[in-house]
């Protein structure tokens, strides 16, 4: 399921509290043998442009489950991928020459 996971593609999460919200598929990294996917809010009334980062769970069954990262070194580790991954072509120190 992981492979098949399109980077662009909106999914539609489901939280603990059965609240149903779309999110971007914006990126996805494997990290010490798993994986995990950084999600980006589709909702109109979401102006965050901030992401999650959900760690890939499949299950016996072939679903696919998402669960938060509550390990901080992890989360950093993987949330550095992330950085170099989505903003690999964003050059902050660069003049504006224009």
């Amino acid at each position: 399921m992981f492979e098949e996971a399109v980077v662009g593609d909106v999914y539609t999460l489901t939280d603990e509290d059965g609240v149903e919200q779309p999110f971007t598929l914006i990126g996805k990294c494997t990290y010490e043998g798993g994986n995990y996917f950084a999600f980006q809010s589709a909702s109109e009334d979401d102006d965050d442009e901030g992401y999650v980062i959900l760690r890939v769970r499949e299950c016996e069954d072939g679903d696919m489950m998402l669960d938060t990262v509550d390990d901080e070194d992890e989360f950093d580790a993987v949330a550095d991928i992330f950085e170099d991954e989505i903003f690999f072509d964003i050059d902050y120190d660069e003049d504006d020459e224009t």
